[in-house]
């Protein structure tokens, strides 16, 4: 039988299984934080071993590699990965000890906190897209009409990403992030090039009642990317915002910032392009250095999408409403500008 003596709880366990020191805790009733669920996907569950290291057995392969990420010194071990190698006394202090890790672990333990809320893996396609030259355009107008013009754009923008399954997940000033696959993995990175595309062509629609109004037009930058995140939440826990977090977020971020040097609009990865290359038409292709990153990366410029096998494929309208739409749209806009002019020349 093993013994495991934990601080600072000052509890004293006995064991006959083979668990880990997380099992042998959550079976004991101590509180002890493993917000990945046990999978050595993050660190907090890790122990300070004090004493009976020679009772635990060596790092699993998994565990290895997050402890050198993190620096550990051998006598910092994760607990969901640290097996009970033979019998002996073992004393250990857990490092996760406030009030919110308490709380978080009785969440867990009854089930309040969904697997959400504390993180899960999930393979998506990110979308950044982000407005050249802003900073210029907004400088010629007053502040209420930059708040005008974001307010139609983000309007405009996120219609078509809800059209295409996804959900725009953080903005940045003028420009936001999307991610396609939370839900429905389905075909993930292809739903978002085709949003992509089309955002491309609801801005070309756009465009004109901007230059009627400001004399400018917007011009947009998008870059795709499709990889494993850790989607959760964070902020206040009252008011908790789903976001995503790992290196694909990163980058597809740094994807479509690229556009600008290489003087393209709309740029994948080639995860990307992979997933979905029987639906995407593209032109040039490029190996680029990321900024962050060792080694070349291949990006390819998408110039189209193939037609839709159907109006309803990804819950797409039909294409006569969203003319009448777009038409509606145009006329409201032509009518408000004559009554503008009417009252400007006093008739």
């Amino acid at each position: 039988m093993t013994q495991i003596f934990y601080l600072p709880d000052e509890n004293l366990i006995e064991t006959e299984n083979a668990n880990t020191l997380l099992t042998a805790a959550l079976e004991a009733g101590i509180p002890h934080t493993h917000v990945c669920g046990g999978n050595a996907r993050c660190s907090t569950c890790r122990v300070l071993i004090l004493d009976g290291e020679e009772f635990c057995a060596p790092r699993t392969p998994e565990e290895q590699v997050l402890a050198d990420q993190l620096g550990f010194e051998p006598c910092i071990r994760l607990a969901c990965q640290t097996m009970i190698a033979r019998k002996g006394k073992i004393t250990l202090r857990r490092l996760s000890l406030d009030a919110d890790d308490m709380a978080m672990f009785f969440d867990q333990a009854s089930k309040k906190s969904a697997p959400s809320l504390l993180g899960q893996e999930k393979h998506v396609a990110i979308l950044f897209a982000d407005i050249r030259g802003f900073t210029t355009f907004s400088e010629a107008l007053l502040p209420y009409d930059v708040i005008y013009v974001l307010n139609r754009y983000f309007q405009r923008m996120a219609e078509v990403i809800n059209r295409y399954g996804g959900t725009i997940n953080v903005y940045m000033g003028d420009g936001f992030m999307a991610l396609f696959g939370l839900d429905n993995p389905d075909r993930a990175a292809e739903r978002a090039i085709r949003a992509g595309v089309a955002m491309l062509s609801t801005l070309e629609e756009l465009n004109p009642s901007l230059e009627g109004l400001y004399q400018q037009r917007l011009r947009i930058g998008i870059g795709v990317h499709y990889g494993g995140t850790v989607i959760g939440t964070i902020g206040d826990p009252k008011n908790p915002k789903m976001t995503a977090i790992g290196d694909a977020v990163n980058l597809a971020s740094r994807i479509e910032a690229a556009n600008k040097p290489l003087g393209t609009t709309f740029l994948v990865s080639e995860e990307a392009y992979i997933e979905a290359k029987d639906h995407v038409l593209v032109g040039q292709s490029f190996q680029v250095d990321i900024p962050g990153k060792s080694g070349k990366y291949t990006l390819y410029e998408v110039n189209n999408v193939t037609p839709s096998t159907n109006g309803k494929e990804f819950g797409i309208l039909p294409s006569v409403p969203e003319k009448r739409h777009h038409l509606s749209s145009v006329k409201r806009l032509m009518t408000a500008l004559g009554s503008w002019l009417k009252r400007l020349i006093g008739k």
